[in-house]
């Protein structure tokens, strides 16, 4: 897909960026008092520059969806302080924001919370195989030890089972409609994931098991929701939150990464809500 690389226009409301499971708006590996690693590295900087009123809403690490929702509405009622909002939802390392999104608007309805739209990026809103083939690898004997370890780590472990294709299908999407007056927007991303590529061995699972392209963690089918803008194609499930710290370009070298700028893709999507009247 194509996307100008300098909005001309800026949304009317504020931008809520969601972070994805095991994500994180700022991590500090070292010490509190030391820069950290911010999830949306330069993207919330960059929107900031141009105007466009960014919030950042913090979440559980891991918990179900049901409790990230819960945080998540209890985030964005601090933070916009009454003020209608767009949210922008990415799902990091294993899945899951823009799903905590949907239930949010959908089931929890918070009063203190006025969303507009919800655009989710490489979202699995209808489950991923990868999912599907981690649990059953696992096994159902092997999986109270394994979220045992997880938990002991400070992880919560609730979303994991919540991310099947069959859940999705039966549980998730039939309870959670789309809310009359509200916009959903989706992005995809699809990677040819190479030998040496770290999302190789998950590319291959879900291209085997979903018969689609994807980005290393989830399917572009799977990502579509509401009105589909576009995929990005040649970009890791890493790639779409701009990591370009130490860390971003030691992976960088196992990822097969483009010349992808997602800055310019983040400042795209807030010309396209400034441009629908969000």
């Amino acid at each position: 897909m194509k996307y100008a690389k300098v909005p001309k226009e800026k949304p009317v409301n504020p931008i809520v960026l969601a972070h994805g499971l095991l994500g994180f708006d700022e991590l500090h590996l070292v010490s509190p008092s030391l820069p950290g690693i911010r999830y949306w590295r330069g993207i919330t900087e960059e929107l900031s520059r141009r105007g466009v009123e960014v919030i950042t809403a913090r979440v559980p690490p891991s918990g179900s969806i049901e409790a990230r929702a819960a945080r998540l509405a209890a985030s964005i009622a601090e933070k916009a302080s009454g003020k209608s909002v767009n949210i922008i939802a990415h799902s990091m390392v294993w899945l899951g924001k823009g799903l905590d999104s949907r239930y949010m608007i959908s089931q929890l309805r918070p009063n203190q919370v006025d969303v507009r739209t919800l655009t989710t990026i490489a979202t699995p809103h209808r489950g991923s195989a990868f999912a599907d083939y981690m649990l059953e690898a696992i096994g159902t004997d092997r999986l109270p030890k394994v979220y045992h370890m997880l938990e002991y780590f400070g992880l919560e472990t609730g979303a994991f089972s919540q991310l099947t294709r069959q859940y999705m299908a039966q549980n998730f999407n039939p309870k959670t409609p789309d809310v009359e007056g509200i916009k959903y927007y989706s992005y995809g991303a699809y990677l040819e994931a190479k030998n040496w590529s770290i999302f190789r061995p998950a590319y291959d699972i879900i291209r085997d098991l979903e018969g689609a392209p994807n980005d290393g963690l989830v399917s572009v089918p799977s990502s579509k929701w509401g009105t589909y803008k576009g995929t990005l194609v040649g970009v890791s499930h890493l790639e779409v939150i701009n990591w370009t710290n130490g860390f971003k370009q030691l992976l960088g070298l196992l990822t097969a990464s483009n010349n992808f700028n997602a800055v310019a893709f983040y400042l795209a999507i807030a010309d396209m809500l400034a441009k629908e009247g969000h």
